[in-house]
């Protein structure tokens, strides 16, 4: 197990209940930058979604495990 500093570009990033969250663009400071074509729906659709580092549980293999559910970490993203 690893924490933020180990995130790397297309990495799955996932839910605490190990649903898909999206995609690692790349890091931008302290956040992940999510891909366009893998982050949000409806009017959030097409547009870069951030994760904060805050929620970053544990990185372990390639993917990004968040500190909370898939549904409210989405409540987190920023744009």
């Amino acid at each position: 197990m690893a924490g933020f500093e180990a995130v790397k570009e297309k990495m799955e990033v996932i839910g605490a209940d190990g649903v898909h969250v999206g995609t690692v663009d790349r890091i931008a400071g302290d956040r992940i930058k999510l891909l366009r074509s893998d982050s949000g729906q409806g009017e959030h659709k097409g547009h870069h979604h951030y994760i904060s580092r805050g929620l970053v549980a544990e990185v372990e293999g390639d993917k990004v495990r968040l500190s909370a559910n898939a549904a409210v970490a989405v409540t987190f993203e920023e744009e």
